[in-house]
């Protein structure tokens, strides 16, 4: 009897299935809280739609990048498969130390804290009452994860279905309500450092381009339709967040989105008074928790594999087959959490400040993901599955970006970007043992 072949994915998605995928992973709950500290970072309305169109143009040209890399070299491993490829292992492992001490841990305490800023319009809990309602829901999640419960795709799309619809009424009734009065440009902020702290948000907001990377795969005709599927999927997220930024501005001026802590919330206060602001406050706190969830189940992966490649930390390799969990790098992920969930605490503004801790660590990987593009042209320019448009261009223009987000987010986010590069800095040691594996790994002449 002959042998079957192994299961492989097969080119099954057509462009219409790529740019709901691709918008489904980008809006997200970001959306309901970044417009206000966007605007508290720009002297103008025409400058806080401006920022967003170019954070709509900077994701355009990082997805272009991604599809190239990704059908060139497809992995699960993603960024970790490039830098490694690119660079060498001791570069892949660093950016894994990131992901887990700053980039993916950051991004689940700074979640949280959109959740906790929307749950506190319902359950107030005092000074520190957001940081409370984070570290609550990290650690419910976190012991859901313990147990084992599996993640439930029908309900991971319920719950994006659940955003749009949120971020449509918020645009219907920010365009019914349009009785703001302009706000006047003044700043007291640079004009430099204004734009790079309002793109640090913007970005922060337009993020999860880099998936469609994964879609190449399964792309039917991916040459063709790669460019298609990037193109419409983008210009859709634009769109949509030029839409709801004009409705906040169109509600509120300036002036009143810079007083904002939950955006959305407010702006349903003002159209449909406290009922309609529970309401809009119960659809984001359900889709913050989901993302958060999400971020949790997929973050302590990355510090399995990492514990699997090190025997220093093999204590993270373990897998509990009892729940069908890394049940140590959830654990260990958590505690994380709830460090950066008590710093941002501190600071009173615990969304900004995680967004300051992340900032310069992703972007400055970001840089080396861009500079490897030209690393793989260079060595292997047959590999190319899908060739971007206007090569050579998007590289430079997202090296360009990246390099400037990593000074922008340095020079003005505040101590939050010091400590997590300080953070992965206390990294580098995984330099040393990485080489040392390296070499004791080659066999002897």
């Amino acid at each position: 009897m002959p042998r079957s072949k192994p299961a492989a994915p097969t080119a099954s998605l057509s462009v219409l299935d790529g740019v709901a995928m691709l918008v489904g992973v980008v809006i997200g709950v970001g959306i309901f809280k970044t417009p206000s500290l966007v605007a508290a970072s720009v002297g103008s309305e025409a400058a806080f739609i401006g920022v967003w169109v170019l954070g709509g143009v900077i994701t355009l040209v990082g997805a272009l990048c991604y599809a190239e890399l990704g059908s060139a070299h497809p992995s699960a491993g993603g960024e970790y498969h490039y830098l490694s490829r690119a660079y060498g292992q001791p570069v892949a492992l660093l950016f894994a130390w990131a992901r887990m001490a700053v980039i993916q841990t950051g991004a689940i305490a700074a979640v949280g804290f959109v959740y906790g800023d929307y749950a506190s319009n319902l359950i107030p809990l005092g000074p520190y009452s957001s940081a409370i309602h984070a570290a609550i829901a990290l650690v419910a999640l976190t012991a859901v994860n313990l147990i084992g419960t599996p993640q439930s795709k029908r309900t991971q799309v319920l719950l994006t279905a659940l955003t749009v619809a949120a971020l449509l009424i918020v645009i219907i009734a920010g365009f019914s309500r349009g009785n703001a009065a302009p706000a006047a440009a003044s700043t007291s902020t640079p004009p430099l450092g204004a734009l790079g702290l309002a793109m640090v948000f913007v970005l922060l907001t337009y993020g999860g381009w880099n998936e469609a990377a994964y879609l190449t795969g399964e792309l039917k005709d991916v040459r063709r339709n790669i460019a298609k599927t990037l193109l419409f999927g983008t210009a859709t997220v634009m769109a949509a967040y030029l839409l709801a930024n004009l409705a906040y501005l169109s509600a509120f001026g300036l002036e009143g989105l810079r007083k904002s802590n939950a955006v959305g919330a407010d702006l349903m206060r003002l159209v449909a008074g406290d009922a309609g602001a529970v309401v809009l406050s119960l659809i984001v706190c359900v889709c913050a928790l989901s993302t958060l969830n999400a971020t949790i189940f997929t973050g302590a992966r990355v510090y399995y594999a990492l514990g699997r490649d090190l025997s220093a930390i093999k204590m993270l390799g373990v897998w509990d087959a009892r729940g069908h969990e890394p049940a140590n790098a959830l654990l260990l992920q958590g505690a994380i959490a709830l460090v950066l969930i008590a710093f941002g605490a501190t600071t009173r503004e615990g969304f900004e400040a995680m967004v300051a801790y992340t900032a310069p660590v992703f972007w400055f990987f970001l840089l080396l993901v861009a500079i490897s593009i030209f690393v793989f042209r260079r060595r292997d320019p047959k590999a190319l599955r899908y060739r971007m448009p206007l090569y050579p261009l998007p590289p430079i223009l997202l090296g360009a970006a990246a390099a400037w987000m990593v000074y922008s987010s340095l020079a003005y986010a505040g101590i939050g970007a010091i400590i997590g590069v300080m953070v992965l800095l206390a990294g580098t040691p995984l330099l040393l043992v990485a080489r040392r594996r390296a070499r004791a790994s080659r066999p002897s002449k």
